[in-house]
């Protein structure tokens, strides 16, 4: 851009002509696009003071620089990419149509920008919700990325423990054999105990059986010298009623 065109811009914004339309501000219905004044009465046709300025020649811009953007260039509407053919990129710069839509626009910007085309509303296009959706099992996959990270710390620390244990068995084989050795006497000693009490049991049944021999020796002995007659015969009593000894 030349120092005449950005003196040009400069002085078209210098004016600053602004025209609004009779009633603006005082009816909600009225709209701020210019409207020509025609009432018989209107203050504003009459030209009265602080009732706004008309459209008059001389309020325009120069023509060198009228509808050109304030960057230096004058704008060229895009629909498609057909319209991106045959444009000076020294002079003109696109606007993308608010219609066009995120992936065409996206296509459009990549394009402009290959051919060092100016875009005056270029955009960051983000990314579709349902392409971000994917990404769940990505978690997953971390998920089981770290539990396997975490898993082979867990086997470090198994692999520690054992190291401690055969640390342990170093420093105290002595306490080990003394409990070995005091077992072993433990159950020499209850081995011992129970040889002894079965023969103890065996010493106090037999006494127990023997006896139980002789009173069945005994018993019929005694049977056998009672004779049935003396069964029968009544016992004779003493003239004092005390029975005598048999």
């Amino acid at each position: 851009m030349t120092t005449e065109t950005k003196r040009l811009i400069r002085v078209r914004t210098e004016k600053g002509a602004v025209f609004k339309r009779h009633g603006f501000g005082t009816k909600p219905q009225l709209s701020d696009s210019w409207r020509k004044p025609r009432g018989q009465h209107n203050k504003q046709r009459e030209q009265k003071k602080a009732k706004g300025n008309l459209p008059k020649p001389g309020f325009g811009s120069p023509v060198a620089v009228r509808g050109m953007h304030p960057s230096g260039f004058f704008e060229v509407l895009v629909f498609t990419e057909k319209d991106l053919e045959n444009l000076d990129v020294k002079t003109q710069a696109i606007r993308i149509s608010a219609g066009v839509g995120a992936r065409k626009r996206k296509v459009l910007q990549e394009k402009a920008a290959a051919s060092g085309i100016k875009i005056l509303n270029a955009r960051v296009i983000k990314e579709r919700v349902a392409e971000e959706k994917p990404a769940e099992p990505a978690k997953d996959a971390t998920k089981a990325k770290k539990d396997a990270k975490g898993a082979p710390a867990k086997k470090s620390a198994s692999k520690a423990e054992p190291a401690k244990k055969k640390g342990a068995v170093e420093k105290k084989p002595v306490k080990a054999v003394a409990s070995k050795s005091k077992s072993a006497a433990k159950e020499t000693e209850k081995k011992e105990e129970k040889a002894a009490k079965p023969k103890v049991k065996e010493s106090a049944k037999a006494p127990a059986k023997k006896s139980a021999v002789k009173t069945a020796e005994k018993k019929p002995a005694a049977a056998a010298k009672k004779s049935p007659a003396d069964k029968a015969a009544p016992k004779k009593k003493s003239s004092s009623g005390v029975k005598k000894n048999e």
